[in-house]
């Protein structure tokens, strides 16, 4: 039995008020898809046989407001007692061939509005007054079959909009769903057609798939058809080949896998952690660059976190990313390996300081990404690995209860190394302040006149007379 959409009581009014002025009002798209594969969902979009003068008018008088920001677009808006209502004209859209802007046109009927969407998932409709489904593409058996497929050919599809490519990768991660042999074919084929798009466009898609469901499947398709050549070149060079001489992890698996842990750590009761999910994917980033044979059949990435770092920053901007995000997975990437340096758990207080002061308000993602990044086959490794871990966090928390990590400032301020030393504010000071950071970072909180005195001593030897007390 297949759900119907959940109509609200004033979704049902509007419609009857479309029906009695001789229009027909469909609820359409991704809250019809939902609905069918039991997901929940807050956007509903409607469409009608209705111009958008027409809208207007139906919807005066009953409507709480009203606006027309997308009426060129044939879209009206409105809201009703708490309910947003976007309200769309059957569109027959041309496309140029060249942007995937479309050339806006106005349709006569439901099935023609539908045949030019982007997927057959999407392209039913709900008709409202009628209580039944409008399905000319397909889309209920594919929504059953879990299959992903055009309502058009998918080479005439792409032509028209190419995002739609990532957007098949997209729903595949965000569904579940098995993209058709002929939709992955074309795919392949028209890969290169991407470079018709905006980063921007290219960013939302991406972050959409990486927050989706199944964020693996996605990835692998665009990997398999080429669209990651164009979009995150990075990603296919992970697959490093590897020979029978020099055995090392299959890095772009190893980073799925990652990924794949790093979601299983996230919370809950929150929001899919975009910036976790990056750092994840691309946290070995850095790797192919840094490869390099040893005698004996070994492989080495020396200094591959400093390199991926780099490499983050590079793709992150040139994706449009905003620069919070763009730090964040940087910072994370460039602290991933640091702590393999702990050992057995031979870091000093002030190792763990300084590893806690690092990472900052991302010490909690940087915790998620290590252990999502303790993978072996080795079972007792794995768990050796894991209780090490569990021994720094202990630590962390030991001295964190005892100095507020949280908030690691040098035991002196601004305004009392400039008293103490005579200075005017100026490079100085920052340097006084940074010197007595480290020292509280090395020596853990200080007293007074410790403190006092480690500053007299510095300013000494930097040339520095104080003034006598």
């Amino acid at each position: 039995m297949v759900e119907k959409p959940a109509i609200t009581p004033v979704v049902a009014e509007l419609a009857a008020r479309f029906a009695a002025g001789g229009k027909r009002l469909y609820l359409v798209g991704g809250s019809v898809r939902d609905a069918v594969l039991g997901r929940p969902t807050n956007d509903f979009d409607f469409t009608t046989d209705a111009r958008p003068a027409e809208i207007q008018k139906l919807l005066s008088g009953w409507a709480d407001a009203q606006w027309d920001t997308g009426i060129a677009f044939g879209t009206v808006g409105a809201s009703k007692q708490g309910e947003i209502i976007e309200i769309t004209t059957f569109r027959a859209d041309v496309y140029d061939g060249v942007t995937r802007n479309p050339e806006v046109t106005f349709g006569d009927s439901i099935d023609g509005d539908l045949v030019r969407r982007d997927f057959t998932v999407n392209a039913m409709a709900y008709d409202i007054a009628a209580s039944e489904f409008v399905d000319p593409t397909g889309g209920l058996a594919a929504a059953r079959e879990g299959v992903l497929d055009t309502p058009a050919t998918p080479q005439e599809s792409f032509g028209d909009d190419p995002l739609r490519m990532l957007r098949a990768a997209r729903f595949v991660s965000q569904l579940g769903f098995t993209a058709a042999p002929r939709v992955v074919e074309a795919m392949r084929s028209m890969a290169g057609q991407l470079t018709r798009i905006t980063p921007e466009r290219v960013q939302v898609e991406l972050s959409k798939l990486l927050c989706g469901a199944h964020p693996r499947r996605g990835i692998e398709l665009m990997v398999e058809t080429g669209l990651a050549d164009i979009v995150l070149p990075e990603l296919t060079a992970m697959k490093l080949e590897i020979d029978e001489h020099h055995q090392h992890k299959d890095v772009f698996d190893h980073s799925l896998v990652v990924l794949e842990q790093a979601i299983d750590l996230e919370d809950v009761d929150q929001s899919p952690d975009l910036v976790l999910r990056i750092a994840a994917l691309l946290h070995d980033i850095g790797k192919p660059a840094t490869r390099k044979f040893e005698p004996g059949g070994g492989v080495s990435f020396h200094h591959h976190e400093v390199v991926g770092a780099k490499m983050v920053r590079k793709r992150l901007r040139a994706l449009r990313f905003s620069k919070e995000i763009t730090e964040d997975v940087a910072k994370l990437v460039y602290l991933h390996l640091r702590f393999h340096g702990y050992g057995n758990g031979e870091w000093t207080d002030s190792a763990v300081r300084r590893y806690v002061t690092d990472a900052g308000d991302l010490l909690t993602r940087l915790h998620k990404l290590v252990r999502a990044d303790c993978t072996t086959r080795n079972k007792r490794k794995a768990n050796l690995l894991r209780r090490t871990y569990d021994s720094l966090e202990e630590r962390i928390a030991r001295i964190a209860a005892e100095e507020d990590l949280a908030r690691v400032r040098p035991d002196l301020d601004g305004n009392e190394i400039m008293k103490l030393l005579g200075l005017p504010p100026g490079r100085e000071v920052g340097a006084a302040w940074k010197y007595l950071k480290e020292l509280r970072l090395d020596r853990g909180p200080l007293e007074r006149d410790e403190a006092e005195a480690a500053l007299l001593d510095w300013a000494r030897e930097q040339g520095i007379t104080p003034p006598a007390s």
